[in-house]
């Protein structure tokens, strides 16, 4: 699996851009990514606060028979994007609050929403990935949110985010023979915060 990449300046949102693609262009697998949203979405209706310099993008791919069920990613994907955030974090401090949060000393630096569209009788998945590079809002709720430059002092290209994002998917599908949901499980629970 080949992800192509399509960068905008300004959308309303990625994944609105993503549905686009699938049904308007008729593209199956890709990263959407762009510099501003004007309408982000996160969990439950609520807003993405999208201010410039922090990531904001979508993949996508058909759901396959031998993938596993939309269900199971919704632990995948915020497993794969710990790991995207360890790398950039300590490691040791990063961990998950489902469905959708992943978070870093206790701080939210990252959302996930998945939602799932039919196109020409093949249903596809389409994964929003909001993270805070360089500020994040400021958000009243049991879990205050951060970023990755007040955590670790340094200034990430989004790009770099993105392609360590869609060679972490790539390396998935590959390793897909390799897949264990009760283990992946297992490591979901070892990283989530009650």
């Amino acid at each position: 699996m080949k992800f192509e990449i399509f960068k905008f300046e300004n959308v309303t949102s990625t994944n609105d851009v993503a549905i686009n693609l699938i049904k308007e262009k008729q593209k199956e697998i890709g990263c959407v990514y762009t510099d501003t949203q004007t309408k982000g979405r996160g969990t439950h209706g609520r807003e993405w606060i999208s201010d410039k310099g922090n990531l904001f993008g979508s993949i996508f791919f058909p759901l396959e028979d031998n993938y596993p069920p939309f269900n199971e990613f919704s632990i995948i994907n915020p497993l794969i994007i710990s790991d995207v955030i360890k790398h950039f974090c300590d490691k040791k401090n990063v961990n998950l609050k489902f469905p959708n949060d992943v978070l870093v000393n206790r701080k939210k630096i990252c959302g996930v929403l998945q939602e799932t569209i039919i196109s020409g009788n093949r249903k596809f998945l389409i994964i929003g990935i909001g993270v805070n590079i360089v500020s994040n809002p400021d958000i009243n709720n049991e879990y205050q949110a951060t970023n990755i430059l007040l955590e670790t002092k340094k200034k990430l290209k989004i790009k770099e985010i993105i392609d360590l994002i869609i060679s972490s998917y790539e390396k998935f599908f590959i390793d897909l023979h390799l897949y264990n949901y009760a283990n992946l499980k297992k490591k979901a629970e070892s990283m989530t915060l009650n």
